[in-house]
């Protein structure tokens, strides 16, 4: 389950809690939309404990669309590189937490 608390002070602080997943796509671009035109969106992502290969995508996305990813945790943001670079985990394959192996 993913938990999402906004903050704001000149931008809009996104932060992700728990596990993200395709599911979770819609919900933050409705957030996203919500957002005054013009204000930085940033999503900290200190706490995400668990992703799938389409949050990855996503995340890889709103970064290009400058979105600022804060605190990503490094097996995220290798995920990210790797599917930019087209060298990408299995179909369906997910990793948990810093450090962790690759589950299915």
């Amino acid at each position: 389950m993913l938990k999402i608390r906004r903050s704001a002070n000149g931008e809009v602080i996104l932060t992700l809690s728990g596990r993200m997943n395709a599911e979770n796509e819609a919900e933050l671009k409705t957030l996203f939309e919500s957002e005054t035109k013009g204000r930085r969106i940033v999503l900290d992502l200190e706490d995400l404990t668990l992703v799938d290969r389409e949050a990855v995508r996503f995340l890889g996305r709103c970064e290009a669309e400058g979105i600022k990813l804060e605190n990503c945790p490094a097996y995220i943001r290798e995920w990210i590189e790797r599917e930019r670079g087209g060298d990408s985990p299995a179909n369906g394959e997910r990793f948990q937490g810093p450090g962790a192996h690759p589950r299915s």
